[in-house]
């Protein structure tokens, strides 16, 4: 194993009362790739500024290797008196690389921001951008980053998992996109309970791995409840003859039950259960040649389309494309400049912007709930006391009388949701709702939407929420141009024209395979279509040749620092080469089962 970077050793950090985490042991080396994952409020944010010495821990040690250096990414940067972005992104940079300011721009450019203006003027996610290019301009040793894809958008995420995939720098990233951390990640780190566990396989082995964990902690606990009620029935049998003969017996009972006491268990789920009104009728919303001009510039040009009860649809784009503009443009909250939006009958509305500007940071989680007083919050027409509620969605007792400014991102966001579920609805618009969620409360917003009887509509660059969620897939291009596709992110990539623009993912991608296969009711295969079926094996292999010798250069470690241009270019051929492979190995069957089914009825 290559040398620590990084150690932490025997770590314990609290704010008072119970330590946050303790007894925490950490080695980061040379080309670990790790997620570091678990509930919000676990205290993985802390963790991370303690591995990059922002904290220093109640007891133990953090060793920094001579001559390492860290970069860290924060949750919510403070850009206060930063001067222009340019400038705040080559403060990144070390003294030894302070001549070279022109490694900002490709990271300003990469990431869609403007160098020239007022860093304290940013947005929420464009000050996140800003922060992720000043981390990575200095192309440090151990890079921590807190949420990176957090308000990038399709494009952008994909960019950067290209880059930090291949790359010699260790890193720690605490992340809900699922997609990214399977595919880049080769250890993972479980904050859970106080404790830190780690697996050295990469995320997509998380799950099987922890809910393993969680059955033998389980029997090990069943095992101690029994003993303890055994060892508690004998103390009440003639205990008073026997006081002084078992004493020793009586410690033990009392060892076991502050044993018991200590021993944490997981917390409980969130029971996200919305209140719903009514049905709507079959259509909800009809768009009919929408376009929309702002500041100048077309937004969106001549979209149609129909959205029918029960339809989950998907919005995505580039940043700044007009996702938001398309979505209030649909639910009725924006007039388009030209073209109709026409709203179905009886449709009670619920929508979640990305903004956290409705929460006024003074005040506390019970009078966000109960803004006019009480102790009682009306979840659709059924009173629930507020505590119980709020117990719905994982917050402690304690943290209902604490004021919004002291949650995380996190816990925000669960307490909008809090909020916004609470409203009877037949139709959820949901703006990027997934910014800041842990991985279970991500899959319990899932299972909501899929049990959801009502419509939803949700703009978001969680690759693999999409796929879970969306039956269709609204796509909007930087000129303006819309188009929607059946199916989820993954679906759209493989459905797209070859023609299509640069847009939220990279790369061209071969005409959808249903097309070719069935534009003609033939009983055989046209000359055209049996001539591709018998070329595409070859592509598919070449395909396949291609993607193993692109992800072998990736594989130097000294590609990045040596040549980055070279290293963007490939790992740009090589998304594009996958996306190609699949689209090949589609059409392929597509067009196989169509020959088959023609010769099966001759």
């Amino acid at each position: 194993m290559a040398a620590p970077l990084l150690t932490l050793k025997d770590v314990t950090l609290g704010f008072g009362g119970r330590p946050l985490f303790s007894g925490v042991e950490l080695t980061i080396a040379r080309g670990d790739r790790i997620a570091l994952v678990g509930r919000n409020g676990s205290g993985k944010s802390t963790l991370l500024r303690v591995a990059a010495g922002l904290i220093e821990p109640d007891a133990g040690s953090r060793m920094l290797r001579q001559g390492a250096s860290v970069a860290y990414l924060p949750q919510e940067p403070d850009m206060s008196g930063q001067g222009r972005v340019h400038d705040y992104v080559v403060g990144g940079l070390p003294p030894d690389l302070a001549a070279e300011p022109h490694r900002a721009a490709p990271l300003i450019d990469a990431l869609s921001l403007d160098g020239s203006r007022d860093a304290a003027g940013l947005s929420g996610g464009e000050a996140r951008r800003a922060a992720l290019a000043r981390a990575l301009v200095c192309d440090p040793d151990i890079l921590l980053l807190d949420e990176p894809t957090n308000h990038l958008d399709l494009r952008a995420i994909e960019w950067l998992e290209a880059r930090l995939g291949g790359g010699r720098i260790a890193l720690v990233m605490v992340s809900h996109d699922r997609a990214i951390l399977e595919r880049v990640t080769n250890a993972t780190l479980w904050l859970d309970r106080g404790r830190l566990l780690r697996l050295d396989e990469g995320y997509a082995a998380f799950e099987a791995w922890s809910e393993t964990i969680l059955e033998r902690e389980a029997v090990e606990t069943a095992k101690l409840d029994k003993l303890i009620a055994r060892e508690t029935a004998w103390s009440h049998e003639g205990i008073t003859a026997r006081r002084r003969r078992n004493q020793g017996r009586l410690r033990r009972l009392h060892e076991l039950r502050a044993e018991r006491a200590r021993r944490s268990v997981p917390t409980g789920r969130a029971r996200m259960l919305p209140a719903e009104a009514g049905l709507t009728g079959r259509r909800v919303i009809e768009a009919d040649g929408i376009a929309k001009r702002l500041g100048g510039r077309t937004v969106i040009e001549e979209f149609s389309t129909r959205i029918l009860r029960g339809d989950r649809v998907g919005i995505i784009g580039p940043n700044g494309a007009g996702k938001t503009t398309l979505l209030r443009l649909l639910v009725g909250d924006m007039t388009p400049d030209s073209g109709r939006v026409t709203l179905g009958t009886n449709i009670a509305m619920v929508y979640l912007d990305q903004a956290r500007e409705a929460l006024d940071p003074g005040r506390t989680p019970w009078q966000v709930l109960c803004p006019d007083g009480g102790d009682q919050v009306m979840v659709g027409n059924r009173p629930r006391h507020v505590v119980s509620y709020l117990r719905d969605f994982l917050f402690a007792e304690q943290q209902v009388r604490s004021p919004v400014e002291s949650l995380s991102g996190g816990e925000r966001n669960r307490l909008l949701l809090a909020r916004a579920l609470a409203r009877p609805s037949n139709l959820l618009a949901l703006d990027e709702p997934t910014n800041d969620l842990d991985m279970d409360t991500l899959d319990l917003l899932q299972e909501l939407l899929a049990d959801y009887s009502g419509t939803v509509l949700l703009v978001s660059h969680d690759r693999d929420f999409l796929d879970r969620i969306v039956t269709s897939t609204i796509v909007i291009e930087d000129d303006g141009t819309v188009a929607e596709y059946a199916g989820g992110y993954t679906d759209y990539l493989r459905q797209r024209p070859r023609t299509a623009r640069r847009g939220p993912s990279a790369g061209p991608v071969p005409p959808a395979a249903g097309a070719t296969a069935t534009a003609l009711p033939r009983r055989r295969l046209g000359y055209k279509q049996q001539r591709t079926l018998e070329r595409l094996p070859g592509r598919i292999a070449e395909l396949e040749s291609t993607i193993t010798g692109l992800e072998k250069e990736l594989a130097d470690p000294d590609l990045y620092g040596r040549d980055r241009a070279a290293f963007d270019r490939l790992a740009e051929q090589l998304a594009d080469a996958r996306v190609a492979l699949a689209a090949a190995e589609d059409e392929w069957l597509a067009l196989e089962a169509l020959r088959e089914q023609f010769e099966a009825d001759r």
